[in-house]
């Protein structure tokens, strides 16, 4: 790779990992804000491709969607939100263009996929549904292969392995709506952001050079993987908390928190709380389980938080010891953050600002990480990132 592709890669990863978190922050903003059916078709809205402005525009989309009247002040957040994700989805598929562009075969998987995907969503929308989804498999396989294809665990293969993400994503966004808002469906889609987000920064990470000069640090590196897999479980507890309605489940105000209302063993049902899949037709929206599936729900995710914080507190302190002191305080400081934020919505009763800022913050703690991660690792052979 040359080193103008490089310094192109570098630049275009940051960019994309910048926009990724504030895709991130402005799709807590639609979800927390209720706006997540506020667009009852995919990828239009009302039929058209922004939103209904006039009046006679919005007369025919009362009419076409008797059961979704619309809400000027919702439809434009979810537009805007799909326009981003649609914007960041360019983004990604330029990435993976250029790292595979000496591979003939890699870069074939990946126009293979874009060409794929463009078509699948030109047939959902005219209502070939299955053709459409066989489409959107082959949009996801192609780049997956080629990623395999590409070999190595470099900058250049995740850059590929990102565009396959993306495509996911976008089914996930499109299932969000026609599912209902879905639990499973939700939770998974914020699962996949924090993932498109990982997957950029860690990139830009690695093609700006950021690594160890040895593998000294290995030990280090394997406490840190452990560090993320615990905080995307806990993403998804909390994605799984607010896609269910449960995060003021224990109340809000005196009470509230470390107790769950008022008391330390409330009635739960966690066996309900926890069933992934409920069948089709049924919506979400505003909750369907009882107090005790929901108070089940909020607690588990209390005590995922509390095995995340003394982990992640510990594995602060050991990187400090290593020399990783400006990781370490990164980590200390954004978990410090991230509690005071989820405690404050506990007890403030669910602030918009604040419930969106804690999901800013989950996705700066996985940075991170990430960075940490990046920190820890052996410097790449030339071959494996050129």
């Amino acid at each position: 790779m040359s080193v103008r592709q490089r310094t192109f890669l570098r630049w275009l990863s940051l960019l994309a990992a910048l926009f990724a978190f504030g895709l991130v922050m402005f799709g807590a903003f639609v979800r927390l804000s209720n706006a997540g059916l506020s667009c009852p078709d995919w990828p239009t809205c009302y039929g058209q491709v922004t939103w209904p402005q006039h009046a006679q525009a919005v007369a025919h989309a009362d009419a076409a969607f008797p059961d979704r009247p619309y809400e000027a002040h919702k439809a434009w957040r979810e537009q805007v939100h799909r326009f981003l994700a649609g914007t960041l989805g360019v983004m990604v598929l330029v990435l993976a263009l250029v790292a595979a562009w000496r591979d003939r075969r890699v870069r074939t998987m990946v126009v293979v996929g874009a060409i794929c995907a463009a078509i699948g969503v030109t047939m959902y929308m005219r209502g070939e549904h299955v053709f459409s989804s066989v489409l959107a498999g082959v949009a996801i396989a192609a780049p997956l292969f080629g990623a395999w294809w590409l070999g190595g665990s470099g900058a250049r293969r995740i850059s590929v392995l990102a565009f396959a993400v993306i495509v996911f994503q976008a089914m996930l966004g499109m299932w969000t709506v026609t599912l209902l808002l879905k639990p499973v469906v939700v939770t998974s889609h914020l699962l996949g952001g924090m993932l498109t987000f990982g997957l950029l920064s860690y990139m830009a990470l690695r093609f700006a050079g950021v690594a160890a000069p040895d593998d000294r640090l290995r030990g280090l590196r394997t406490l840190v993987v452990v560090g993320v897999v615990l905080l995307a479980c806990q993403i998804a507890l909390g994605g799984w908390t607010s896609s269910n309605y449960a995060a003021l489940a224990c109340g809000y105000g005196p009470g509230s928190f470390p107790q769950c209302l008022g008391q330390w063993a409330p009635p739960t049902d966690f066996h309900e709380g926890f069933i992934l899949w409920r069948g089709i037709g049924v919506n979400y929206e505003g909750g369907v389980l009882d107090m005790a599936a929901r108070s089940a729900i909020q607690i588990a995710h209390r005590i995922g938080a509390l095995v995340v914080f003394c982990y992640l507190g510990a594995l602060a302190f050991k990187a400090a010891r290593h020399g990783l002191r400006a990781c370490a305080l990164a980590i200390a400081l954004i978990l410090l953050a991230q509690v005071t934020l989820g405690i404050s919505n506990v007890y403030f009763g669910l602030p918009l600002p604040v419930a969106t800022a804690h999901n800013g913050v989950a996705a700066l703690l996985l940075f991170a990480l990430l960075a940490t991660l990046a920190r820890t690792q052996a410097m790449a052979p030339m071959s494996e990132e050129s």
